[in-house]
């Protein structure tokens, strides 16, 4: 289990009480890992705005129900060429999601470091895809508070590393068939859609915050066998230490 950081030392503000579509709500704070946890539970997440150390709450919310998650044809090829791990390369898939040559790059020095503390303690997790060649061809990030998965970045090298990366999370975290989990994304886009992505507004995600909060978390355990998971998850080769 995560060790408990303490309690947040700041006031942040309450997301229900925001008016429609305003989504930057404060700014300041910081990132120490009590804050930064605070701020999941309360439906926020940091991120930069010219500089400064923002606090969002979108409206709408991007968000996937592990169950799900879409997989065409193309991507359900794809999952078999790869091998999937959880947290053996965490400080690597941070790197590679802060390359500042990455268009639209937030990922700070400041940000890498919050984020290797929250792993540090258990909350912060990652998803690697292995290249047949032992390479990394892409993956994911994230905390897990309980039942809710609050995904950061992504990247790849190599096509549908990514994608990957998404099918094998949603298959973990649905494998005990509870629809109460939650994957926030921030914002949907056409590439998260395709996935199975979609929108809510900023009260039904509230609305549901708090039983996803409730449950346990998934990751961080033993790794399902292969062909354990359901759907097309059961098709991914979990790499092993």
């Amino acid at each position: 289990m995560p060790t408990d950081p303490g309690p947040c030392r700041w006031v942040l503000p309450d997301a229900a009480e925001l008016p429609e579509g305003h989504e930057l709500v404060a700014v300041g704070a910081d990132l120490a890992p009590a804050t930064l946890l605070a701020g999941y539970r309360s439906g926020l997440f940091a991120m930069p705005d010219t500089g400064m150390l923002g606090w969002w709450s979108p409206d709408p919310r991007g968000v996937l129900r592990p169950a799900r998650v879409h997989v065409s044809r193309s991507l359900r090829r794809a999952l078999p060429r790869f091998e999937v791990s959880v947290d053996a390369a965490f400080a690597d898939v941070v790197a590679a999601c802060a390359d500042p040559q990455r268009p639209h790059g937030w990922i700070s020095p400041d940000y890498e470091r919050a984020y290797r503390a929250l792993h540090g303690l258990g909350w912060a997790h990652s998803v690697e895809v292995w290249a047949p060649d032992g390479s990394l061809a892409g993956g994911l990030f994230g905390v897990e508070v309980g039942g809710l998965f609050a995904a950061e970045s992504k990247f790849h090298v190599r096509t549908d590393a990514s994608k990957v990366a998404l099918v094998a999370l949603a298959g973990v975290l649905s494998s005990d068939g509870d629809p109460r989990r939650l994957i926030d994304v921030q914002w949907r886009t056409e590439h998260l859609a395709v996935l199975g992505v979609e929108e809510v507004s900023r009260a039904a995600y509230l609305r549901a915050l708090p039983a996803a909060l409730a449950l346990p978390p998934a990751l961080g355990a033993q790794l399902p066998a292969d062909g354990e998971l359901p759907g097309p998850a059961s098709r991914i080769t979990w790499r092993r230490a």
